[in-house]
């Protein structure tokens, strides 16, 4: 039987930790070779919805199936086709990165030699071919990072879980990050990306979903969330004050903003370049001189601001708590 062309999906995923609901009836479908940005404040429930699907934690209500196993009956048959990296590196610090790669895979079953090829494999294309020798505790954040991810793809999983990957990281290493999860998106991988970085979000993913309160809010492309928020605003300012309210009368557009006192007014742009054109060329028949102006497009600030609206909740820190508690504390 062919496989679907989605390699995860989440039909009304349910989780609750006592009275506190935690995910209220998420749905998800990630196409296969895409990555999908689930963006969502702390503790909306991105790490409870990864934990679910990677078979680290059971659900209370849905289905979810991972490459068209189901996660609850077919566990094992999950397991063998995911990579994860969660939101902490998880690695022997007293092993050296070669001996932590080494480790990892005899337990994935690949016999000595194939492990340590893999190992060697591994090290260069994440660039710690010079620390592989050293133990991990003298590891920045970063390479800790870059090995945990290593880790995660031992047995080339073709779906790879990133749980916020890039918290704490310097720009740096962020950057080296990406780099590599993009050398992963090119190579076919489907991916499934937590994070609260909105650049990162719009950088890497094909498509991405809110989460806010257990409840995907909205979805689609980083440009499709944008133009949910507003259109592109057009800001200007006025040489001379004196011509503030004529120019006013001229541009008269939708959502029209000013501020005397800075000469400044801004306006939304109903078509783009022809709108543009128009407004300045009606300006200057009206002999209103313009100093300077900008285009300003929305951006995934103003999606998430505009969405979620507010900061953590107690019922999200409910979830964070718990998230940290299977955890086993760690904070």
């Amino acid at each position: 039987m062919a496989k679907s062309s989605y390699a995860i999906v989440a039909k009304d995923l349910r989780k609750s930790y006592g009275k506190v609901d935690v995910l209220k009836g998420v749905n998800l479908k990630v196409e296969r070779g895409t990555m999908l940005a689930l963006l969502g404040p702390n503790g909306a429930g991105k790490t409870t919805t990864v934990r679910i699907l990677a078979t680290l934690l059971g659900h209370d209500g849905g289905t979810v199936t991972v490459d068209g196993y189901d996660v609850k009956t077919e566990a094992n048959a999950v397991r063998s086709v995911i990579g994860l990296t969660g939101q902490y590196a998880a690695v022997d610090e007293l092993l050296t990165g070669y001996e932590n790669l080494v480790m990892m895979g005899r337990l994935y079953h690949l016999n000595k030699d194939a492990s340590k090829r893999r190992a060697d494999e591994l090290l260069e294309q994440f660039d710690l071919v010079k620390a592989g020798s050293r133990v991990v505790k003298t590891y920045s954040g970063g390479m800790r990072r870059r090995l945990d991810l290593a880790i995660s793809l031992i047995a080339t999983p073709p779906i790879i879980f990133l749980d916020e990957p890039t918290t704490g990281l310097d720009p740096r290493s962020r950057l080296a990050m990406w780099d590599i999860i993009k050398r992963l998106m090119s190579a076919g991988a489907t991916i499934l990306l937590t994070t609260q970085y909105l650049e990162e979000a719009d950088q890497l993913a094909d498509k991405i979903a809110v989460i806010d309160g257990g409840k995907i809010i909205a979805e689609g492309t980083a440009d499709e969330l944008k133009q949910r928020v507003g259109k592109e605003r057009l800001e200007l300012v006025l040489i001379r004050e004196k011509d503030f309210d004529k120019a006013k009368k001229v541009i008269d557009g939708d959502g029209m903003k000013f501020d005397a006192a800075k000469r400044t007014i801004s306006v939304a742009l109903d078509g783009g370049a022809k709108h543009l054109t128009k407004i300045l060329g009606e300006l200057d028949a009206a002999g209103v001189g313009v100093e300077t102006l900008s285009l300003h497009k929305p951006t995934l600030d103003d999606v998430f601001l505009t969405l979620t609206g507010r900061q953590s909740s107690a019922e999200e820190t409910n979830d964070e708590d718990e998230d940290n508690k299977d955890k086993g504390g760690k904070k």
